[in-house]
């Protein structure tokens, strides 16, 4: 069963990324997506890789954006890595933090060719949420009266 939670801060819909958390440890998960609900960002909660990649589909189906996924690298169903590359296989290219307590070289290496930023447990809220900022920054497309 997934737990979906909205958040209801200042920022309006249109100017609010939305992010999807993965995660199956429930403490975590909550931590994680209080941090990026404070921070204005719409936030979406699930707590296994195969309800992620569902999620996904479903907001492709009904034309509604993700506009970036924090996942756990291992979950019930698929891990981190295996989300990412179902959803490169499927042309998603959101932004993707993988969080791992169990970071090593292939793992990183495996994130890296799949586009994918690793962040290694424990971190700080504010790690992950200039994280965010930077990478939500990163994939938006320039606009006409912006200064690069």
């Amino acid at each position: 069963m997934t737990t979906t939670a909205v958040t209801k801060g200042a920022a309006t819909a249109a100017s609010r990324a939305r992010i999807i958390v993965a995660e199956d440890d429930f403490d975590m998960r909550r931590l994680v997506s209080d941090c990026l609900r404070k921070a204005g960002y719409e936030v979406h909660e699930v707590i296994d890789g195969s309800t992620l990649l569902r999620r996904v589909e479903s907001s492709l189906m009904v034309r509604t954006t993700v506009d970036l996924v924090v996942t756990d690298v291992r979950m019930p169903g698929y891990d981190g890595l295996e989300i990412v590359s179902c959803l490169r296989e499927a042309g998603v290219r959101v932004p993707v933090v993988i969080m791992t307590a169990f970071g090593n070289l292939e793992t990183q290496q495996r994130a890296e060719q799949l586009g994918a930023t690793l962040l290694d447990k424990p971190f700080k809220m504010e790690e992950l949420k200039a994280l965010v900022d930077r990478l939500l920054h990163e994939a938006r497309p320039p606009s006409s009266g912006e200064d690069s």
